[in-house]
């Protein structure tokens, strides 16, 4: 038997970044074991190396594949195209700013960091497997390597009760929607005979719809659809959001907001567009129902909190149909919504990155000053981190000149050119709504009476990664072209 057995060849060049990461995130646990004393300020520093470096093997992966349309590796379980070198960079690049978070976070407090920033690199390894998965397996490995180290993040506060409560409902909630996902894999396997992506478009290509299988196989994309929405927070599977963004801790809520999306959503375009792309009418219809939902509950729930985490939550919800109006886009021919759904994840993976951040200095170590009323005033007195936050709001609410403007307007042209005319309807209205939202916060920030005359201390590394991120968003709303040019490319 072990005669038969043949070792798949494994290019380790090409699985650079994830060994980067893997051999970082044992590193930090040395370092961390071994050198107590100063630990905090050594495992960062690694965490942030190690990060830069995977993230500079996905660039360096993207340009090679200007000129190569996507490479297989391991026995072609792992396809890293330029929508995976994409989510390379951006999933390890939020690891390396929430990284400096998760020390400016940690300040003064009794814990060294040391799990956290493992559970960092290890949650960017699953991701970077779940967006680069050509196999419906591997890309289960990924998601439960990512989503395990989220569980953890989540309830890393001990001192929190809110903190371990948002552990425990996601890592509940989100088994159900393992489940659901592994069930529609098992039902994928039983229609089509294989898991790997590649293969799956061969079965379906040569299979009528008229056989015994269909009813399986229509099953099994429901339920991927269904374990794919719970991970993007997609409505009306997005009741885990607003209490686990709320009571996790502002760097780790960052994290997810930008790292998991970006993975989740990727995997989702992947699956869909080239697994089942010959099966896009009956995905179709679900897709525009889950968009559409997810638009209108996300806009109008979060005009009703009170929370400005629980009001980011629900926004992000929002944020997560206008990438899915851009992926019903892509079920049409000629279409330009996967290069416009890239562009939107590209935004907000920024945007969401700054926008936590300042919510991480107003609500301070514990995350208790979260409410609306803990920011009034916040323009009084700390008047250049409310101008930075107000620029990130603003973009939030797609105003023009600023990146959000550029990534909702790219997913809404995507629809209007791919006649959906009603959902693109819908979306502005939506985004309409919601800039409700974003300007109650800079009303409260601007114009109402502060509770007391305190200073929230900004320290040197939010400050980075606040202005970073302010730098980017207007940067792309005054000179969106660089990064049309290279998002078009995203759908070959």
């Amino acid at each position: 038997m072990e005669r038969g057995l043949v070792a798949p060849g494994i290019e380790w060049g090409d699985l650079a970044p994830l060994l980067i990461l893997l051999a970082g995130a044992c590193a930090v646990l040395l370092c961390g074991s071994l050198l107590r004393g100063w630990s905090r300020t050594l495992t960062t520093s690694l965490t942030v190396a190690v990060s830069v470096s995977a993230a500079v093997g996905g660039a360096v992966q993207w340009e090679r594949d200007s000129t190569v349309i996507g490479k297989y590796l391991v026995s072609d379980a792992i396809l890293i195209d330029r929508f995976a070198a994409l989510s390379i960079v951006l999933i390890c690049g939020s690891a390396a700013v929430v990284a400096l978070l998760l020390h400016a976070h940690l300040a003064g407090s009794p814990d060294d960091g040391v799990e956290l920033q493992t559970l960092l690199l290890t949650g960017a390894i699953g991701g970077i497997v779940l967006a680069a998965a050509n196999d419906l397996i591997v890309l289960f490995l990924g998601l439960e390597i990512l989503s395990l180290s989220l569980y953890l993040l989540a309830a890393s506060n001990r001192r929190r009760e809110q903190s371990q409560e948002a552990g425990l409902k996601y890592f509940v909630l989100g088994g159900f929607a393992s489940a659901f996902l592994l069930y529609g894999i098992a039902l994928v396997y039983g229609a089509t005979g294989s898991t790997s992506l590649d293969m799956i478009v061969v079965g379906l290509s040569g299979k009528a719809r008229i056989d015994g299988s269909d009813t399986l196989l229509l099953v099994g994309i429901g339920l991927l659809l269904v374990g794919f929405a719970f991970k993007v927070s997609a409505a009306p599977f997005h009741v885990w959001t607003p209490d686990v963004y709320e009571g996790s801790p502002s760097p780790v809520t960052a994290f997810m907001a930008s790292a998991g999306k970006v993975a989740a959503f990727v995997a989702l375009m992947r699956v869909l567009v080239t697994g089942f792309e010959r099966r896009v009418d009956d995905w179709r219809p679900a897709v525009w129902a889950l968009a559409v939902a997810a638009v209108v509950v996300g806009s109008l729930m979060a005009v009703t909190q009170s929370n400005v985490k629980r009001m980011l939550a629900y926004s992000s919800v929002s944020h997560a149909g206008f990438v899915l109006v851009g992926v019903e886009a892509a079920s049409h021919p000629g279409s330009d919504g996967l290069a416009s759904s890239g562009l939107y994840l590209v935004a907000y993976s920024v945007l969401v990155l700054g926008s936590f951040a300042s919510v991480m200095v107003v609500a301070g170590q514990e995350d208790s000053a979260t409410s609306l009323a803990d920011f009034a005033g916040l323009g009084r007195r700390r008047p250049a981190l409310a101008l930075a936050f107000s620029t990130l709001l603003l973009a939030q609410a797609g105003v023009p000149l600023t990146s959000g403007f550029v990534a909702k307007f790219g997913v809404i042209k995507s629809a209007v050119d791919a006649k959906s005319y009603a959902i693109a309807i819908i979306a502005m209205v939506a985004a309409v709504v919601g800039a409700y939202l974003y300007l109650r916060i800079m009303v409260s920030m601007w114009l109402d009476e502060p509770t007391d005359d305190s200073r929230p201390r900004v320290q040197r590394a939010v400050a980075i990664v606040v202005g970073l991120a302010v730098a980017f968003t207007l940067l792309v709303g005054f000179l969106p072209g660089w990064l049309l040019n290279a998002t078009e490319s995203l759908a070959r």
